[in-house]
Parts: C-alpha cells; sequence; structure tokens
C-alpha cells in the first residue's frame, strides 16, 4: 500500500514538474517575443514621421505592427471639442488634453499634452491654442477603450479615464475619425500649455525572473520524487 501511494506522489510531482517545465519555457518565449517587440518600437520612436495612416490603411492597423510609430499630419485643431481625460504623469496630477485635427481627408484625435488641473479651462491657455492650419508630428498610439484604473469613461458626464478614440468620437459628433490618436511630440505650444512629449514607452520584463521561478519549482517536484524512490517501505 505504501509502495502504491508512494507511487502515485510521484507520478501527480513528474506530471507538475513538466507543467512547470513548460511553463518555464513558454516565458523564456515571451522574453524573446518581448525583446523583439522593444527593439522594433525602438526603431519607430526614432525613425523618420511618415503620413499618418489616412482611411484605406485603417484596417491594417495593429498595435503589434503600428503603435508608437512616428507619424505627421496637417490640418487644423478644432478646439472648440476638446476632451480632457484624468492623467497622472511626473508633472503630477493632471489632463491630458485631446483635441480633433482635421486633414483634407480624415479627423485624428491629437493628445496635445498635459496640463494641470487649473489649466484646463481653455480660457487659462489660449495663446497655446494654434489656430489655422497647421502641422503635428508625434507617436501613433492605439485606443485605449473601456477605461482605466477600474473607473469606466462616461460620456455624458464628461468623465474621461482612458483615450477611447471611438467613444470620443462619438461624444464629440466627429465623422471620418481614425482609429487610432496621436501622441503631440515636445515641440513647444505658444504659451507653454499643453506639454507634450510626455508619452511613456515602457515594457514590463520580468519574463526572466518567471522562467527561474517554475524551473525551480520543476527542479524541487523532481527532488521530491528523487526521494520517494529511494525510500524504502
Amino acid at each position: 500500500m505504501k509502495r502504491a501511494r508512494r507511487a502515485a506522489f510521484a507520478a501527480a510531482a513528474l506530471v507538475a514538474a513538466a507543467c512547470l517545465a513548460a511553463l518555464g519555457v513558454w516565458q523564456l518565449e515571451r522574453r524573446a517575443w518581448k525583446h523583439d517587440l522593444i527593439a522594433a518600437v525602438d526603431a519607430r520612436i526614432h525613425a523618420v514621421p511618415v503620413a499618418a495612416p489616412g482611411p484605406a490603411l485603417w484596417p491594417r492597423i495593429t498595435a503589434a505592427n503600428d503603435a508608437y510609430r512616428r507619424v505627421g499630419a496637417t490640418g487644423r485643431f478644432r478646439h472648440d471639442r476638446e476632451t480632457f481625460v484624468q492623467a497622472v504623469t511626473d508633472r503630477g496630477a493632471g489632463y491630458w488634453v485631446l483635441t480633433p485635427f482635421e486633414t483634407p481627408d480624415f479627423t485624428v484625435i491629437v493628445n496635445r499634452g498635459f496640463v494641470p488641473g487649473d489649466k484646463r479651462s481653455p480660457a487659462t491657455r489660449r495663446p497655446g491654442n494654434a489656430a489655422g492650419l497647421t502641422k503635428v508630428t508625434g507617436l501613433l498610439r492605439v485606443s485605449e477603450p473601456g477605461g482605466a484604473f477600474l473607473r469606466v469613461n462616461d460620456p455624458a458626464a464628461g468623465r474621461w479615464y482612458s483615450r477611447d478614440v471611438a467613444a470620443i468620437a462619438k461624444a464629440r459628433g466627429l465623422r471620418r475619425t481614425a482609429p487610432y490618436f496621436i501622441d503631440a511630440d515636445a515641440a513647444p505650444n505658444p504659451g507653454g500649455y499643453p506639454v507634450g512629449g510626455l508619452t511613456v514607452v515602457r515594457f514590463p520584463d520580468n519574463h526572466m525572473i518567471y522562467a527561474l521561478t517554475w524551473f525551480t519549482l520543476c527542479a524541487l517536484c523532481l527532488f521530491f520524487v528523487g526521494r520517494l524512490w529511494h525510500m524504502r517501505d
């Protein structure tokens, strides 16, 4: 009976060890993928800006292939349709100022940058609201649907916690709007606000730690099997 019980425990430990080893290998594969992604994003950030993708390219835009690509567009801001999204930055708490930008072919929402709470009102930073034809350069960002920080966007109340392009376009009555937004670069705005160029590009890379954890647990399971094997009845 004891031998049968040890055999059952050993078999279970071997199965657990195989699963843990598989998890470790998977984490190593994820680490390789993450490093490739980081290298690709770094290349995009430092590349020469390309034209912001128009309607013909929208169906093919993906986070994996296009996020953080440097893009540029020429058009006019619609400052009367700004949207303020709550933000926490190195400069403190405040808001991202998202403004529709009308080009000849489509509208794209531009995150012009950060403003503190006392600069939320356009009247406090009117000199920074460029009028007329202008050019925007920045990073293409994928939409952030739903909400953030366990909070759901409430368009009716004007409370926004994420940069949900589709929801903002609907709330502001925008048409032919790109399914992405542009994080404006650090080019200073007249009057100093909004402050652009605050995009944080950071990818957590803990895969090696996770892999070592799984492999260590695997080794412990094998050690347990060895002890069972050498036990006497």
